[in-house]
């Protein structure tokens, strides 16, 4: 059931996981709203146009006039804006704070480089992150334009990527401990929960990190919440001895 109330713009970049968890956060508040898909590489242009020279990642959320950036900011909006269901629920509202603080650095950041760093090893595959299938040779020439340019972007070399590999274990036991004392994994989905699972489920677009995150609580609540998520670097593709052992 939708509820009416203030006119609400989303603007995102399709593939990035703060967005998913914003649009997510709509959903489950039941809030009409209208989203804008930017283009990559003009999206800043645009950002900073609508939410200041100094806000120029997604997402952002207009709230009538209202501007609101970033995906932490965003759900505490909602929050106020619409109280029900609680992303924050009271008793555990600290811990899901804290939670959602943490799946917004350090795990947000893999979600973004690993898949992009396995991507230079199969460039192909970058057509199925819009829902299609593997490209040809003229589209991979284009793809290999397309992640050259977002490894420089990002400041992605082979050794940051190396380095964010071996990060993944101890990111993954975290979400696991996160899950045994019931901060996310319940019945009720909170802000850490959209937070986490839409970082993760971007992980599993990368073929060689399954073994490491399957069967495990961040690939449950991933799947459950974000049950539809195009793109697939196939195993193999990274580096032999580059992916931890689980």
């Amino acid at each position: 059931m939708t509820v009416p109330g203030p006119a609400i713009t989303l603007h995102v970049l399709p593939p990035s996981p703060p967005c998913r968890t914003v649009e997510a956060a709509l959903q489950l508040k039941g809030l009409a709203y209208e989203k804008i898909d930017l283009t990559p590489g003009r999206h800043q242009e645009v950002m900073a146009e609508v939410y200041g020279p100094d806000r120029l990642t997604v997402p952002g959320l207009l709230i009538d006039e209202e501007r609101v950036h970033g995906s932490v900011a965003i759900l505490e909006r909602l929050e106020e804006l619409q109280p029900e269901p609680a992303l924050y629920p009271p008793a555990i509202a600290e811990a899901v704070h804290e939670a959602e603080r943490w799946g917004d650095g350090r795990l947000q950041d893999l979600s973004r480089l690993l898949p992009w760093g396995s991507l230079h090893f199969r460039p192909e595959s970058l057509g199925t992150f819009g829902g299609g299938t593997a490209l040809d040779a003229a589209g991979t020439d284009f793809a290999i334009k397309v992640i050259r340019g977002t490894w420089k972007y990002h400041g992605l070399t082979a050794q940051v990527l190396y380095d964010g590999l071996q990060d993944l274990p101890a990111i993954l036991d975290r979400i696991d401990a996160l899950a045994q004392d019931g901060t996310i994994g319940t019945d009720h989905v909170n802000a850490a929960d959209l937070q986490i699972g839409a970082s993760v489920r971007t992980l599993l677009t990368v073929g060689d990190l399954h073994p490491l995150i399957e069967g495990r609580a961040g690939a449950e609540i991933a799947r459950r919440l974000f049950p539809e998520y195009p793109g697939l670097v196939p195993a193999g593709a990274l580096p032999e001895g580059w992916v931890p052992a689980r």
